[in-house]
């Protein structure tokens, strides 16, 4: 028998895969249903159109049944005020000040993600106040990022020293595999599935059979 010097360390289970939609709307019901049924999905990021109150709440409407049926939750983009209307399961938000704005309009009954980290302090900060989920490497609003390796390097960092868990924003389907061995719990997923000539289930079944490969070590 093993000593318990020499046992294996223990492994962390296979990243899941957040799915975020795109911004043009048009057929993307379907779109997600397709999707869905492809890959197994712990959530969708649902970006509103710009428009109305109204519209919107009845847009996230419109699409939650297709998303929570599957057990995927349901996450607004922003709008942490129509979580509770939509019937949304929370929202994600756009850094540090506005988690902390949010919090108490959306917790305990719902989900309170946090990105835009611009730092590591803020991304501990976002784990302290009681983020649900922190999120590295999406672009801004004007579609830039940190470099690739300072994704994978912040990833690497939180996997090890935090319970919180990691979602790692993937811009195509090559840089899954590498953030998922980086420790992301998981990994998010958006044009690089929707705008695949191959179709999004394709897309996604793909990004789904290389998390399922991946083993790190916890």
């Amino acid at each position: 028998m093993a000593s318990r010097d020499n046992q294996a360390p223990p492994r962390r289970p296979a990243p899941r895969l957040y799915l975020v939609t795109p911004q043009d709307a048009a057929g993307l019901k379907e779109r997600l249903a397709q999707s869905l049924a492809a890959a197994d999905v712990a959530a969708v990021l649902l970006r509103l159109p710009a428009t109305d109150e109204r519209g919107q709440i009845n847009h996230a409407k419109a699409l939650a049944p297709t998303v929570q049926e599957t057990g995927a939750a349901l996450l607004l983009d922003g709008h942490p005020e129509l979580a509770a209307r939509a019937g949304a399961d929370g929202a994600h938000l756009p850094g540090l000040a506005a988690l902390e704005a949010a919090f108490a309009m959306l917790k305990p009954e719902r989900i309170a993600g946090c990105g835009a980290l611009a730092s590591r302090d803020d991304a501990m900060r976002a784990g302290e106040v009681g983020a649900d989920y922190v999120m590295f490497g999406e672009p801004d609003a004007t579609g830039r990022r940190p470099a690739f390796d300072a994704v994978t390097e912040r990833v690497a960092w939180w996997a090890e020293l935090f319970e919180v868990p990691c979602v790692a924003f993937a811009a195509s389907l090559v840089e899954v595999e590498p953030l998922a061995a980086a420790g992301a719990d998981f990994v998010a997923v958006g044009d690089c599935i929707f705008a695949d000539a191959r179709g999004c289930s394709a897309a996604i079944a793909d990004a789904a059979r290389v998390l399922a490969l991946t083993e790190t070590t916890a």
